[in-house]
């Protein structure tokens, strides 16, 4: 995979270009951006709620990547990509998630409704959970590997659905950023680019650093299973 070419020593400046990126980021979000008139402090979270779904896309893209390359070729430097995707998928889903009613309860009045793009945030956020309450359950074996990859697959569609729900069924979701929104203030624009930008390389950073851990892991095991069949550890079978 992609990230197995990465060199280690990037690791630490990638670190600091992100980090500067984020203190950028939240400085021209909180003195920089205008208050909104209607929604006051509480349309900040416009900054941190859209790019935390882009990041969650990022996430689980790379899982179904990583799930169709594990079931096509079982390389298990593809089924770390998936797990590590996974999570962090599932870390941005929840900021998402988090941050969408605290948003909804200054627009609508309510915390939650069902409505279109909520349901099938939920929804891909319950397959990928799945996904990693399967493979949490121990050493996760080939059948574990197997059946969990095709759970991500499965998932792919449920991101599309996530995606263009809006446009399809017409709920009470804004769409800010399209033709159909009302668009963003030019003194927005920038604060909202850079925002997206710390929020990706975040996103693209834990994903990198979650897989060399996973592939460590795997390099572990491994080595304990060669030292089981050499009778040079103890089976604790």
């Amino acid at each position: 995979m992609s990230f197995a070419r990465i060199s280690p020593s990037l690791f630490a400046p990638a670190w600091l270009v992100t980090a500067l990126l984020v203190l950028a980021s939240l400085s021209l979000v909180f003195f920089v951006a205008p208050m909104e008139v209607q929604m006051g402090i509480v349309q900040k979270i416009f900054y941190f709620h859209v790019p935390s779904a882009f990041a969650m896309y990022v996430g689980w893209g790379a899982t179904a990547v990583g799930a169709l390359a594990y079931l096509a070729s079982r390389n298990p430097k593809a089924d770390a990509l998936a797990v590590a995707g996974a999570e962090i998928g599932m870390l941005f889903c929840a900021i998402v998630l988090v941050t969408g009613p605290l948003w909804a309860r200054k627009a609508w009045g309510v915390y939650w409704t069902w409505d279109p793009r909520l349901t099938t945030t939920l929804a891909a956020g319950m397959i990928y959970l799945a996904y990693l309450s399967l493979r949490s359950f121990g050493e996760a074996g080939e059948s574990e590997k197997l059946f969990g990859a095709g759970l991500a697959v499965l998932g792919v569609p449920v991101l599309f659905l996530v995606h263009y729900s809006v446009q399809k069924w017409r709920g009470v979701h804004p769409t800010v950023i399209t033709k159909q929104g009302g668009g963003l203030a030019p003194e927005m624009v920038t604060p909202f680019l850079l925002s997206i930008a710390a929020v990706l390389s975040l996103a693209l950073l834990l994903l990198w650093t979650r897989y060399r851990l996973e592939r460590q892991r795997q390099a572990i095991d491994a080595a304990r299973a060669r030292a089981l069949e050499a009778d040079l550890l103890e089976n604790e079978a």
